[in-house]
């Protein structure tokens, strides 16, 4: 009888451990997101273009699934970062939070796609940030300023979540934003491989200033990809359309993962697979017509077994 007491208690034990660790994973974003009140927004990264106007708008789509719990309002509140000096250090600063706009969904369905609208007039009133007002005139910008977008929904039975996504409208020009990788090669250590695979894959292009980029979160397939560190590095673009990635960027060596860049002019004898490649190479074509630019890309960075050299074309994805 007592060895039948031990098995019951350990099997309610146990019973009410599932229940515990099931209860707490189904909780992936609104309390229990398979009920409903799911949101996915479509764009994460958004370029605002000084000069473009300042009435024109920038369009984005919110999915929503509509399950038990049913979303009955989406508020989508706005933040301005920007950068000043202090003690010789540049750092970030972040405006007050405000609501921007409230969408209402339509609810009659059980996958939803709202979409909305925002100008840079309406991203501008109402915030301030280090003490003065968010500037009316958008040509007063630092490039590298961005606005952040977050979403609050409302479900039917008054509870309240902050998706996790968020939009980043970034002040940037004409070449900046999300790209999709449409022709690449790799050679490690002087060998072409096709384990890269990262063709039709998008990237994200931020710009720092009017000549000068940021390559957010990718420096190909070994290494540096899996390091967990930081792969974001820097480019270039001149007047002429010509294309670098250069080996130290504001004084500092640009590292990718742990290892240092290499390119086709500071350090040809690392590239001479990539940069002999046949097809354009460190150069931008830009489409007028459809806005598709192109920009093609020739750099790598060297691991003590050897060079990885990276050539990529990316085309500008256009809504």
């Amino acid at each position: 009888m007592k060895n039948i007491k031990k098995i019951a208690l350990l099997f309610l034990l146990a019973s009410s451990t599932l229940f515990v660790s099931c209860e707490a994973d189904s909780d992936a974003l609104t309390g229990g997101a398979e009920l409903g009140g799911l949101l996915s927004v479509k764009k994460a990264a958004i370029t605002y273009v000084v000069g473009d106007g300042q009435d024109k708008n920038y369009d984005n789509q919110i999915s929503i699934y509509q399950g038990n719990e049913k979303v009955q309002k989406i508020d989508v509140y706005k933040t301005f970062t920007t950068t000043k000096t202090v003690n010789g250090e540049v750092v970030e600063v972040t405006s007050n939070s405000m609501l921007l706009k409230t969408i209402t969904p339509p609810v009659v369905a059980q996958t939803e796609v709202v979409s909305y609208g925002t100008t840079y007039n309406e991203l501008a009133v109402g915030l301030t940030v280090d003490g003065a007002p968010v500037s009316t005139a958008d040509s007063n910008l630092k490039i590298g300023d961005y606005f952040t977008l977050k979403y609050i929904s409302t479900l039917n039975n008054g509870k309240v979540h902050e998706n996790y996504s968020s939009t980043k409208i970034s002040v940037g020009t004409r070449l900046a934003g999300t790209y999709k990788v449409i022709q690449t090669a790799y050679w490690r250590i002087g060998v072409p491989t096709t384990v890269a695979g990262w063709l039709g894959g998008t990237r994200i292009i931020e710009s720092v200033d009017a000549t000068t980029y940021r390559f957010l979160e990718f420096a190909g397939a070994f290494g540096p990809l899996n390091t967990g560190n930081d792969n974001t590095h820097y480019f270039t673009v001149d007047s002429n359309g010509v294309v670098r990635t250069p080996v130290t960027y504001n004084g500092v060596a640009q590292i990718l993962g742990t290892f240092p860049v290499i390119n086709c002019e500071e350090t040809p004898g690392n590239m001479t697979n990539a940069c002999a490649f046949a097809g354009p190479q460190n150069i931008v074509v830009k489409d007028d017509v459809n806005g598709k630019d192109k920009i093609y890309r020739t750099y790598g960075y060297l691991n003590p077994t050897g060079p990885r050299e990276i050539y990529e074309v990316l085309e500008k994805v256009v809504d």
